[in-house]
């Protein structure tokens, strides 16, 4: 659908008893589906997070709105909330999403010997589980998962469409994996010897804490030895690579396209840009934030915004790229200036040639004693 709806509407006066907050207007308004501004309808939810918005929008038709402060020139009921996006959350959870239905374990499933399975599970078809798999309650998995032997998944978890989790793989409560994630690939080691590589056997594992969520294509490697692991409520963007023995801190966010390199260390609540790279065997601080297409090759202290490659002080880069339109003008201003100290130095130099020439011979003094 295109936008979420529910078939039994909601009472605004409802949606106030989930997300708290102060109401203006009418609490028994009808509402049926959740809207931007600009797509918003009477039987619409919408959400204000700035005048700026208000500016932005013509007319708003929307039936209610969460709204960041109290807005008397609108005519339209409104709940004020400090964040209207965690409260549109919020509501989208408890009123627009289909409450969890188990569906049971279909039979083309293939499982290895001592494969346990939680409480209300939803396997679909054609998922193929390894010896000695372990999932928790209320686990959906979709079709194509492989779960590898030993791994375990807990419960409340959902795992999308050709996801492959690998043998020895740890995945905590609540976890959410989409599609074409893998999970516990070889960590990419080798050692060279007389012009050849060698691999290094990748017999680690992943542990994945509690409320992860990856997007899809994401890649974390195991660990040579011991684990890679990804701390409670951290998010992972799409197609981000994270190697082997890489540890990421609690509540982190890697947006796409980031490249971890190995044994590379991550601090709590750290926020890394579009394709930022990060080279292995350095370690980052707790609520670092590293902007897009950054590249950190040496260890950051917490507590800083960086930006670059080498990466470096966010407000150094900011200076650095606001000189670099103007490095052709400079360029030549560089030329023009050493042209002008080229030709001083000459005509001084020609200068003090012409006084010595033209200077007359010093008379010897004569000195006398008493």
């Amino acid at each position: 659908m295109a936008v979420p709806i529910v078939s039994n509407p909601c009472s605004l006066s409802e949606i106030h008893q989930v997300i708290g907050g102060t109401l203006h207007g009418d609490g028994a308004v009808a509402l049926s589906v959740l809207t931007s501004l600009n797509e918003a309808t009477p039987h619409a939810l919408s959400f204000v997070l700035n005048d700026k918005a208000l500016k932005g929008t013509p007319e708003i038709r929307a039936g209610a709105l969460l709204a960041h402060r109290h807005i008397p020139e609108l005519p339209i009921p409104h709940i004020v909330v400090p964040n209207p996006m965690l409260a549109l959350a919020q509501v989208a959870q408890r009123f627009f999403v289909r409450p969890y239905k188990a569906r049971g374990v279909a039979t083309e499933v293939i499982r290895g010997t001592d494969v346990r399975i939680g409480a209300d599970p939803s396997i679909w078809p054609f998922v193929t589980l390894g010896d000695g798999v372990t999932l928790g309650a209320r686990v959906t998995l979709y079709p194509g998962v492989f779960i590898g032997a030993g791994s375990s998944v807990g419960d409340d978890s959902l795992i999308y469409p050709n996801v492959v989790i690998r043998e020895g793989c740890t995945i905590g409560n609540r976890v959410i994996v989409h599609s074409g994630t893998v999970i516990g690939s070889d960590g990419f080691g080798y050692v060279q010897h007389e012009g050849r590589h060698h691999k290094i056997p990748q017999l680690g594992g992943v542990t994945i804490e509690d409320d992860v969520e990856l997007g899809a294509n994401v890649s974390i490697d195991r660990a040579t030895l011991g684990q890679t692991i990804i701390r409670k409520g951290t998010k992972v963007d799409n197609l981000v690579q994270i190697a082997h023995n890489v540890t990421i801190g609690e509540h982190a966010v890697l947006v796409a396209q980031v490249g971890i390199a190995g044994s590379t260390t991550i601090g709590r609540h750290v926020m890394i840009g579009g394709q930022a790279g990060l080279a292995d065997h350095i370690q980052v601080g707790d609520q670092v934030m590293i902007a897009a297409r950054a590249g950190v090759n040496r260890n950051l202290e917490p507590n800083q915004i960086v930006s670059g490659a080498p990466v470096m002080p966010h407000e150094t880069w900011m200076k650095a790229q606001a000189v670099i339109p103007r490095l052709p003008e400079l360029r030549q201003l560089v030329r023009s200036l050493e042209a002008r100290v080229a030709l001083l130095e000459t005509q001084v130099a020609k200068a003090g040639t012409a006084r010595t020439k033209g200077a007359s011979p010093r008379k010897p003094v004569r000195r006398t004693t008493r």
